[in-house]
């Protein structure tokens, strides 16, 4: 919610601000001012003092009304409510305008105009009648868009006019308000994928009190500890009482790799390539932390959201919202890179966040076209998790030409040398959706293609 005030006329006295004041005058004040020089310049001509007096107050009517809503104030305050503040694309968001009377006189007739980007719809514009002292008036609008992003809302605009209409005045508030619209998700089927164990269960939960009484690492008695935890034949050995260590339940992680080169993907618009893989990206996300994971968005400039520490990889509970929210907002505003492979994705997955050996991670990864060389980057980049699932993009089925001077491998030759790397490797095809290509992920056996049920 932001809010502001603004004065409905500068202050007296002010020459700049009368000055400005005069630009005010409408296509009809103007005309007034025009039509009265013109019937003075006929009078003294033909020497009429009747059309002197109508020329002088059709000129001078104009220029009093400017004085007179300049010297007015008009003390108001205007606040704006946006509810949501993150949408998916497509989706409406609302927006709510109050203004308040703070002066201890009414106003006029108020013209409200809040300035929006033009792709979420036309400019609203509100007449608001008179309000009086202390009062308060509330309008509402609604914004959408079919494109997701980062759009300004405001600043609020205030148009005050006379009662004839001959002089229009706008005042601006300061404050604005931020719409983001991010990609669409869609519910994903839940499947067991190669590698993976759930993000709170029997895989991930490592006990080092059952690995057995002489791999025990004990630590110090603490006031408050149960007295039945206590190991016997380390407290004979340090000499102090020593009690086992409780569970340790670990998130297993998982990272989403979103190629985002722009070699890569031909196109624009919703309906491209591009936008497909980010939507896709951000549904794995949202799936991937609804399943208990830690999750990271990774993309092939080796960044990491949302953050650097930890590998980028959110934490826990109310963390994990934020974590998962600051993911949708990079995705909201990813555009293409300039990189021209994917050797930062490899070294940023490489350099850790899988667990020792990659025993616990599990890597998502969307790819664009891709060519020999990073063929083979993608390929072993299934070295460091414990399982991979890739859904490969051809540009020439979305419509799409490859780059200038990309020799792109074949998408069937993508495919198998990434199966054959131990990927469950798919091909994502123009109007596939994408839980049913994520149902198919868990129900392939990597390196085969055939179905089978995944460990």
């Amino acid at each position: 919610m932001s809010a502001g005030a603004a004065d409905g006329a500068g202050g007296p006295g002010s020459g700049g601000g009368l000055r400005a004041s005069l630009s005010g005058l409408t296509t009809r004040g103007r005309s007034f001012v025009a039509a009265g020089i013109a019937a003075a310049v006929c009078a003294y001509v033909l020497g009429q003092g009747a059309l002197l007096r109508v020329g002088l107050l059709l000129a001078l009517l104009p220029l009093i009304c400017v004085y007179a809503l300049h010297r007015t104030r008009h003390r108001v305050s205007g606040s704006r409510r946006l509810s949501p503040g993150r949408v998916p694309a497509g989706a409406e968001a609302r927006v709510q305008l109050r203004m308040d009377n703070v002066s201890r006189l009414p106003t006029g007739l108020l013209m409200l105009q809040d300035r929006v980007p033009y792709v979420l719809g036309p400019r609203p514009r509100f007449v608001l009648d008179r309000v009086e002292p202390g009062g308060r008036r509330e309008v509402s609008y609604r914004v959408r868009s079919d494109l997701r992003g980062r759009y300004p809302l405001g600043p609020l605009q205030l148009r005050l006019t006379d009662p004839f209409g001959l002089v229009e005045l706008t005042r601006s508030f300061s404050a604005y308000d931020t719409l983001t619209v991010i990609p669409r998700t869609e519910p994903l089927p839940p499947v067991r994928l190669t590698g993976e164990s759930n993000g709170y269960g029997d895989g991930s939960r490592r006990s080092l009190a059952l690995a057995g009484d002489d791999d025990v690492i004990p630590r110090g008695y603490r006031r408050g500890d149960d007295l039945r935890r206590v190991h016997w034949r380390s407290t004979a050995r340090y000499g102090e009482l020593m009690v086992r260590r409780e569970e340790q339940p670990r998130r297993s992680r998982a990272t989403v790799l979103l190629d985002t080169r722009r070699l890569a993907f031909d196109g624009a618009g919703p309906d491209s390539a591009f936008e497909w893989a980010v939507s896709a990206a951000a549904s794995s996300l949202v799936h991937v932390l609804e399943q208990g994971f830690s999750a990271r968005l990774l993309t092939d400039t080796g960044s990491a959201a949302p953050g650097e520490g930890g590998g980028g990889f959110s934490a826990g509970g109310h963390e994990s919202a934020e974590a998962a929210g600051l993911m949708m907002d990079t995705l909201a505003v990813v555009g293409h890179s300039d990189g021209a492979g994917l050797s930062r994705a490899y070294d940023a997955v490489r350099g850790g966040g899988f667990g020792e050996g990659g025993g616990d991670g599990l890597l998502i990864a969307f790819f664009g076209d891709l060519d020999d060389v990073q063929t083979e980057l993608a390929a072993r980049m299934r070295q460091r998790a414990s399982g991979a699932v890739a859904f490969v993009l051809d540009t020439g089925a979305w419509g799409g030409r490859p780059a200038p001077g990309h020799d792109v491998v074949p998408l069937e030759e993508r495919l198998r040398r990434l199966r054959d790397a131990g990927w469950t490797a798919l091909a994502a095809a123009p109007g596939i959706a994408f839980g049913e290509l994520w149902r198919q992920a868990g129900t392939t056996r990597v390196g085969t293609g055939t179905s089978g049920g995944l460990a």
